[in-house]
């Protein structure tokens, strides 16, 4: 049950603002679980456009969220694999849903389950919610290339 901050989060993903969208990680279970946040503010750049009269996260960037929260529990848990000098590159979305819109002021619980890996692609179980409703889920994999 291991916690990071937003610069140990940065020692394991290439993303910076505006594209880093993990804040924080809760708790990891390697080769398992983890339990990210990303708390939605107001001032996200993709709020001018994505809409002006109703402020909603864009649903890919929930799925990107999911996607960088996938590739932090890779890196943890599969360091020979995954690890150092690597790079995460998400490979398909399968079973895309979305239930409900994301709003400035949500706090966006990510839970990450891994399913399986197989010759450097990896496959994840991700749900997205707020305030314990279910905003998104969606099978992701990712591809991963050394560096």
């Amino acid at each position: 049950m291991t916690t990071m901050n937003s610069e140990q989060i940065k020692e394991l993903l290439p993303h910076r603002y505006p594209f880093l969208l993990i804040d924080r990680i809760e708790s990891i279970e390697e080769g398992k679980s983890l339990h990210a946040i990303k708390n939605v503010t107001v001032n996200e750049p993709f709020f001018n456009g994505h809409f002006p009269q109703l402020a909603v996260m864009p649903g890919v960037l929930i799925v990107e969220a999911m996607a960088q929260a996938s590739g932090i529990l890779a890196h943890v848990s599969y360091p020979n694999e995954y690890g150092k000098g690597s790079l995460s590159l998400l490979a398909g979305i399968d079973k895309a849903r979305f239930k409900r819109m994301v709003v400035p002021g949500d706090r966006l619980d990510i839970e990450v389950v891994f399913l399986k890996s197989r010759q450097g692609v990896g496959k994840f179980e991700c749900t997205a919610r707020v305030d314990g409703e279910v905003a998104c889920v969606a099978e992701l994999m990712s591809a991963q290339k050394k560096g």
